[in-house]
């Protein structure tokens, strides 16, 4: 296998328009981007492509971005990808059960270009990603 020049961000989103910007814009940022549009095609893509990190909407259909997060954290294979959970629930409450599901980050919808760059660079920089 060859190496990863650019960080593979998985998007997961059940909202094409959504999962088209997010994807676009990271592209846009330099980053490669893997796509899925429910929580089990996200599951299956975080195993068969081990991206450097997850941006996961919250409401999805096939297990929600809560739940997608606590899979990928008990599977050895996934356990180290860092996630975040892209939503418009913001209240205390939801953010805590990211948390606890096991994210890095939480972005609320709706979000800049510039506010997703940063937290996805801050994220990866966080658990140094940089690559495979």
């Amino acid at each position: 296998m060859t190496a990863r020049t650019k960080p593979l961000v998985l998007v997961a989103d059940h909202d094409l328009d959504i999962l088209e910007l997010v994807a676009f814009r990271l592209e846009r940022a330099g980053y490669n981007v893997v796509t899925a549009g429910n929580g089990a095609q996200a599951l299956e893509a975080a195993v068969e492509r081990s991206p450097d990190l997850a941006v996961l909407d919250a409401m999805m259909p096939r297990f929600d971005g809560y739940e997608v997060t606590r899979r990928l954290r008990e599977d050895e294979r996934t356990e180290r990808i860092p996630v975040i959970l892209l939503t418009a629930r913001v209240r205390e409450a939801d953010v805590q059960r990211g948390i606890d599901a096991g994210a890095a980050d939480y972005l609320k919808k709706p979000f800049s270009a510039q506010e997703l760059r940063a937290r996805v660079q801050a994220v990866l920089m966080g658990y140094g990603a940089t690559g495979h």
